[in-house]
């Protein structure tokens, strides 16, 4: 049964995460890292979507891009995990063994207000989170380091947010995520469900016809009538 489609909106900011199949490796190497965000950056180049924020981490890596128009975000994708696939084979002399991804990549939609900074924020403390680092600005893999660590030049791959920048972002950063936010984030990694306010949550998702992201997972409780009614 062919796949459908997916449907991506100019405009509105994407979550978007991928993993190593079986939860193997991805990154083995600073080469593998530094190869990755070449590629990255060739992908930007090519097809002009917005970079937001990054992290890669050992086995998957998370992205927050904001397409120009409805098919920048698949056709950057498609162009990413394609070109990342081979060259990653042959670097690992392992052609022919197999798919690299665990499948296509998980996504989903922002909403370009605080929703937006706690989803950057999510993104950028990973390898923290991770215990990987004890500062999140120290991770050399990502946005965060890039952005405040790496130089001016290095940024020119990082297009500009939707809203300020908060003072003190890395300490925002820094400092952990309520459990109720950290909870909300991951359901939307997981179900593909938006991440906003209410009103725009249900909006988007009859747009993107993501409507069943929004619903309880599992059947709906039978009811039993009783002998006394």
């Amino acid at each position: 049964m062919p796949r459908r489609p997916r449907i991506a909106t100019a405009g509105v900011i994407y979550h978007v995460l991928n993993r190593r199949v079986a939860r193997l490796p991805l990154f083995e190497s600073e080469r593998d890292y530094a190869g990755f965000e070449e590629i990255l950056q060739q992908a930007i180049e090519r097809t002009g979507i917005r970079l937001l924020a990054y992290c890669l981490m050992p086995n998957h890596w998370h992205l927050v891009l904001w397409p120009r128009t409805d098919e920048q975000l698949s056709e950057t994708m498609r162009w990413l995990t394609v070109t990342h696939t081979q060259r990653w084979h042959a670097a690992h002399h392992s052609s022919g063994t197999g798919p690299l991804y665990q499948g296509r990549y998980k996504s989903f939609p922002v909403q370009s207000d605080e929703h937006f900074l706690a989803v950057a924020r999510y993104v950028e403390r990973n390898a923290l989170r991770a215990k990987l680092v004890r500062a999140a600005e120290n991770w050399r893999w990502g946005s965060l380091w890039r952005y405040y660590r790496a130089g001016e030049d290095a940024r020119a791959i990082l297009h500009d947010w939707p809203l300020a920048r908060p003072r003190q972002w890395v300490v925002q950063v820094n400092r952990p995520e309520k459990e109720a936010e950290l909870e909300a984030l991951r359901r939307s990694v997981q179900r593909g469900q938006p991440f906003g306010q209410e009103a725009w949550r249900l909006r988007m998702a009859r747009r993107l016809s993501l409507e069943s992201s929004l619903r309880p997972i599992g059947r709906p409780r039978k009811i039993v009538e009783s002998d006394d009614s």
